[in-house]
């Protein structure tokens, strides 16, 4: 396992150590650097009323906050709607602000499926439809942009605009073959295995316990630690995080997913459709390459550099992505 996720991120840390400012003072010495304002507190909190809907028999848990257009958060593997309880609080001035978990994962009920990219699809659509939710801004994050960019491409006239992170887009994705992936295509051949992957997401729990707090630059606190756990406390609730990474669409399979995410790949460098893209370095799934790319090809969007960051950036810059994001938006929506 170790050895795994230091193929995984062993590209990260030592890009990590390029972009991170580093001084050396000798002893005694007092840096010459002004005093930077302290950042605001990254809350373990989950100050939200839990909100439950059914979706195709099952209940999915959401958050609702605030009135007016909505702005619908969708997260990805292996989180929640806690994700983005600091980034929340940003928006509520905004509009609706609704934080939803996805079917089998956060609160939401962990009915007898196959938890597959097309399953999700079906269960977030499902929701837009039950909540009759118009003129929605996205935000998105990992398999919730998949989610959430698949939706827009088929309902642009729905949607506002769109603000993503650390997502599942071009150039990157789909993905050719492990082997153009470098180091990671180890750890995602792997997590594919369908005994090995198994034995460590199901039995070991390695999402939660070693990829999540991995993929975050500060020290994750117990109290943060505990509320990932709690949807997936035995091994029977983790089904959803080992199809997840079994769903990335590497050298043409699943063939489902490849379709879905080269479409809306290509609908994205299309289509006028405000974007977002926040991005940190080194990043993970889109570090800066990837960034400038989006830039350079698809037509409306913006991009904001948010800071050091690898993949579950929320948990290290909150309140920038917030206070970005809300930027954005009121600009957008004039």
């Amino acid at each position: 396992t170790t050895r795994l996720l230091g193929a995984f991120f062993a590209t990260a840390v030592v890009m990590s150590s390029l972009v991170l400012p580093s001084q050396s003072f000798a002893a005694g010495e007092k840096s010459a650097m002004p005093t930077m304002p302290k950042a605001p507190e990254i809350s373990a909190d989950f100050p939200f009323e839990s909100h439950y809907i059914d979706v195709l028999g099952s209940k999915m848990h959401y958050v609702d906050k605030g009135e007016g257009d909505p702005i619908l958060f969708i997260h990805g593997n292996p989180t929640s709607s806690y994700l983005w309880r600091n980034v929340i609080p940003h928006l509520e001035t905004q509009g609706r602000v609704i934080a939803i978990d996805l079917i089998g994962m956060g609160k939401s009920d962990k009915p007898d499926i196959d938890y597959t990219f097309a399953d999700h699809i079906q269960y977030v659509e499902g929701f837009i439809d039950t909540l009759k939710l118009k003129n929605i801004t996205l935000v998105l994050h990992d398999w919730g942009s998949a989610l959430g960019l698949d939706y827009a491409s088929r309902h642009e006239n729905n949607v506002n605009g769109i603000a993503f992170m650390e997502a599942i887009v071009p150039p990157g994705m789909p993905v050719a073959s492990y082997e153009v992936m470098g180091p990671p295509g180890e750890f995602f051949r792997t997590m594919r295995d369908p005994v090995k992957g198994a034995e460590l997401i199901i039995k070991q729990n390695m999402f939660i316990e070693e990829v999540l707090p991995s993929s975050v630059m500060r020290k994750l606190n117990e109290v943060e630690m505990d509320a990932y756990r709690a949807p997936f406390i035995d091994a029977k609730s983790r089904k959803p995080i080992l199809v997840w990474p079994n769903e990335i669409p590497i050298g043409g399979v699943p063939a489902n997913t490849v379709r879905v995410v080269s479409a809306y790949g290509k609908w994205m460098v299309n289509t006028d459709l405000p974007m977002l893209h926040l991005y940190a370095s080194p990043g993970a799934l889109n570090p800066p390459q990837v960034a400038e790319w989006l830039v350079q090809n698809v037509n409306n969007i913006e991009s904001s550099y948010i800071g050091p960051g690898i993949h579950y950036v929320q948990e290290d810059h909150p309140h920038v992505i917030g206070k970005a994001i809300a930027d954005w938006r009121r600009r957008l929506m004039k």
